[in-house]
């Protein structure tokens, strides 16, 4: 019997969202007890900042470059390589992922892909390496297996749950209306029970999943929260344990009207473009005005994001506890991360799209190595990754790094000698090609075909509110990160994948 790992994932979760990274309102003791008892990066970036390209690189330990979903849309080939196939066909692992994979597109419903139909099929998998897989998205629609189960069961409570789609014009759109007690953008105080909603139906699917197994067995388990993603719509039973009214705004919010345009105003014509509604920003929010948002209705989404986190926290610790009752502790690895961030009211904007900040490339990333390994609890400043995943899970079953993995297992201690780590952005809706480097505690983004670009010294300027990219005393600096990202990217794969759906 060897190691076996929970790989514990959210859907666009910041940072600084959790109590051992800085946060101060969400109650996260589990994430943080793994963290004191583990590994915590605190400079852990994503290769992609929207969903479908992000989780195919953990899925890969591919560059997006090389697996080729540069876009929301863009479906991963059935035949790329995926970590959970390899520990399964090398090391004999059992395999499942439980709740939200979408790497395959959501929103294309004349497409066949198995994400969109195993549920309508009564199918439970085999897909992409895991045996088994039960999925569950942000809205409760049948064509995934929670909101399949809730519609044969519990008609009545699908009923609750923030509409995220409309149809416009007989095509699908999402829908920015406002709820909760601000009006705010995708916001509900939903009606379903709290053991109804998707953080606690995972969560019960994980364990009854694990309660499958065979005690002497080991297992790759993805479990995959759709929250706390918009939209913001958690159960009515517990929204108000944070009251929006006693919060203040983000930290990362500049106050004022004026202030939000004299910060916004020295980035890439696009900031300012997106707060006034002058530029469309589909892949985060398509129709939406961030100028337009009121300062309460930051606030509810502020408190409701908090909620979510912490209902993911506590579903989180029904796990890790059945895990101890079936005698796994001592063989189990954890890993708690996130696919990218949310604006949630920096710069006074909210959502995501071709911003390269810390909001959206910086994720919590924490390892708690199984007890047996005997590693010392650390934290690691050092950047890495999210393509450092696979391979090391790779690393943790005993197997070879394959060839096709371009990351490398994650350092356990300070001291790696990790320089830099780097993040792309490709839209097939707007001419946007974000590369961005991370390196010495500058964060530098290359917009391709401009000369447009943003230089941000995080450590001066956490809340990157200056941007260096035109100054003369960082020139040099700039070039060399330039220099330094080029020599470090993949080439691009060719032929270029298709984009077929919307998101």
């Amino acid at each position: 019997m060897g190691r076996k790992i929970l790989f514990i994932t959210t859907d666009q979760q910041r940072y600084d969202s959790l109590g051992c990274n800085g946060g101060q309102i969400a109650r996260t003791p589990i994430a943080d007890g793994l963290a004191a008892a583990g590994i915590n990066f605190r400079r852990a970036h994503n290769q992609n900042v929207v969903c479908m390209p992000s989780r195919s690189t953990m899925l890969s330990g591919q560059y997006v470059r090389t697996h080729g979903v540069w876009a929301n849309g863009v479906p991963l080939p059935a035949d790329a390589p995926s970590v959970a196939a390899y520990l399964r066909e090398r090391a004999s692992y059992r395999t499942a992922l439980l709740g939200k994979a979408h790497f395959e597109p959501a929103l294309n419903f004349t497409t066949p892909f198995p994400e969109n139909t195993m549920a309508a099929q009564g199918s439970t998998g085999p897909h992409r390496g895991f045996e088994h897989l039960e999925l569950a998205m942000h809205t409760p629609a049948p064509f995934w297996h929670h909101g399949r189960w809730l519609r044969d069961n519990f008609p009545t409570e699908r009923a609750g749950f923030f509409q995220l789609f409309t149809m416009q014009d007989g095509a699908l759109a999402m829908n920015h209306e406002g709820g909760g007690d601000t009006g705010a953008p995708q916001v509900a105080y939903n009606t379903v029970p709290r053991e109804h909603y998707h953080t606690d139906w995972v969560a019960d699917r994980t364990i009854a999943f694990l309660d499958s197994l065979s005690t002497d067995e080991d297992w790759f388990v993805w479990m995959s929260f759709p929250d706390p993603h918009h939209p913001w719509d958690p159960p009515a039973a517990e929204a108000r344990r944070v009251n929006w009214r006693d919060l203040d705004l983000p930290p990362g919010h500049p106050g004022s009207e004026e202030k939000i345009g004299e910060i916004l105003s020295q980035k890439p014509g696009h900031w300012l473009g997106y707060y006034t509604g002058e530029f469309f920003n589909p892949e985060g929010a398509p129709g939406f005005v961030p100028q337009k948002m009121t300062h309460d209705q930051v606030r509810e989404v502020n408190a409701l994001t908090h909620v979510e986190n912490e209902l993911i926290d506590e579903a989180c610790g029904r796990v890790l506890k059945r895990i101890r009752e079936r005698g796994w502790e001592a063989e189990t690895d954890v890993f708690f991360t996130s696919d990218h961030g949310e604006l949630q009211g920096d710069f006074g904007l909210l959502f995501k799209g071709p911003f390269h900040t810390d909001a959206l490339m910086r994720v919590p990333l924490i390892w708690r190595p199984a007890p047996s390994a005997a590693v010392v609890p650390a934290v690691v400043p050092e950047p890495v990754g999210l393509l450092d995943l696979a391979p090391t899970f790779c690393a943790i079953a005993g197997l070879p790094v394959p060839d096709w993995m371009q990351g490398a297992p994650l350092p356990t201690a300070p001291g790696s000698g990790r320089e830099r780590v780097i993040t792309e952005w490709d839209s097939q809706h707007m001419d946007q090609r974000l590369r961005s480097i991370h390196r010495d505690g500058y964060t530098c983004t290359v917009y391709e075909g401009s000369e447009e670009g943003e230089l941000y010294n995080v450590n001066d300027d956490p809340l990157q509110w200056r941007n260096l990219w035109n100054d003369p005393g960082y020139a040099q600096l700039r070039s060399d990160l330039i220099a330094d990202l080029y020599d470090h990217l993949p080439p691009p794969r060719e032929p270029k994948l298709e984009a077929i759906a919307f998101a």
